[in-house]
This record gives structure tokens, C-alpha cells and sequence, in this order.
């Protein structure tokens, strides 16, 4: 793949994860709610921060993997990509924005968005499923392959929750429930293209066990 290709990839894969109703959507509403759009880009900053750690840990065990494991992995990732797609489907059912209540506390938008995703199972399992598949991969276009995954990822977390605090600032008139469900609805079925690609390709990363 391309820079450009694997920027987009980060994009609209890291968009699928950014939307799932969890820890750090309930803290960006709450934050959006006392401070306004601008929670939205911190508690983004919040999260940027834990995956940095998490990417770090990832790409620096990657030089140390056997032969022939990157094959492995793109399965893995990519039956955990199904999963998730699956989960994501099920979940958009009964998605809703407007359930959530306010807090009353005055925690910082930065650190809600770095404790919620720590605390959030899902951030942790992803990452070490489909997030280290998808880092061998970008590795295949070299440092700055990994580099331009990663900005589109982090990207797509700061594009979807900015959308959502200042569609809280906003009443809620930019984004609502059933424009919600259906966002979910078109993720979901995402996650489970990408993962039955990279499932049937195998090897995503031709001759990257030759390197390793």
C-alpha cells in the first residue's frame, strides 16, 4: 500500500473503533455538556496519548517476532475485525445518543479521555488484535507507512469526537439518534469487509516474515 493508502486505511479503520459506544464517547458527551465543543479535541488529546504508549509497545516487539508470525496475526486481526463488525451491528440497534446524563464533576476533558480509554477493555483488546495487524502492515511501507496509518487513525478519533461535542453544544442538531444508528450500522459492516480481506489474504505483508 501507499502512504496515502495506508493514511486512509487509519482513517476509516480507526473511525469504526472511535464510534463504538463506550467509556470515552460517555466522556466526551459529559465533558461537551459543562464545556462546550471544545471538550471534543481534548478528550481526543486525552486518548492520542494512551494509544501513543500502546503503539510504542506494539512496533517496538515487532523487530522480535518469529518467522512467519505476521501471518498469524493478519488472521487473528482479522477474525477479531468480524467480531467487532458484529458487535458493532448489534450494538447500533439500540444506540443512543441522548441516554446518557450529564456528571457533575469537573474532571479534566484530557484526563477523562486518557482514563476512559485505559479502563476501557475494548481499547486493550483491540489494539493487540486488529491495531498490531494493522502496524505489521503499515510497517511494509517503512517508518513513515506506520506514521501516516497512525495520523489517519488518530485523525478519525479527533474528526468524529469533535463532531460529537459540538453536535452536544449544538442540541444535538448536527447528529441524532437514528443518524447515529446508521453510522454504526455502515462501520460495522466495514470492520467485518476488512476483516474477511485480511483473513483470505493471509499474509498481508508479502515476504514481511523474510525481514523479521
Amino acid at each position: 500500500m501507499s502512504v496515502f493508502e495506508l493514511a486512509v486505511l487509519g482513517y476509516v479503520i480507526g473511525l469504526t473503533g472511535a464510534l463504538a459506544p463506550g467509556p470515552t464517547l460517555i466522556a466526551t458527551i459529559q465533558s461537551a455538556i459543562r464545556g462546550g465543543w471544545k471538550s471534543g479535541p481534548q478528550v481526543t488529546g486525552g486518548h492520542i496519548i494512551a494509544e501513543f504508549v500502546v503503539v510504542i509497545l506494539i512496533a517496538a516487539g515487532i523487530p522480535f517476532l518469529p518467522a512467519g508470525s505476521s501471518e498469524l496475526i493478519a488472521v487473528v486481526g482479522g477474525v477479531a475485525l468480524v467480531v467487532f463488525g458484529v458487535m458493532t451491528i448489534r450494538s447500533a440497534r439500540n444506540a443512543t445518543l441522548s441516554l446518557i446524563s450529564p456528571s457533575n464533576g469537573t474532571q479534566s476533558p484530557l484526563i477523562a479521555g486518557l482514563v476512559t480509554s485505559i479502563a476501557n477493555p475494548y481499547f486493550w483488546i483491540w489494539w493487540f488484535s486488529v491495531g498490531s495487524a494493522l502496524l505489521i502492515s503499515s510497517l511494509a511501507s517503512g517508518i513513515f507507512g506506520l506514521i501516516a496509518f497512525i495520523i489517519g487513525h488518530w485523525l478519525s478519533d479527533l474528526s468524529w469526537f469533535t463532531l460529537v461535542s459540538l453536535s452536544i453544544h449544538k442540541s444535538r442538531t448536527l447528529l441524532g439518534d437514528r443518524e447515529y444508528m446508521f453510522i454504526l450500522y455502515a462501520c460495522g459492516v466495514l470492520l467485518m469487509v476488512f476483516g474477511i480481506w485480511f483473513i483470505l489474504s493471509g499474509a498481508v505483508l508479502p515476504g514481511m516474515s523474510k525481514n523479521t
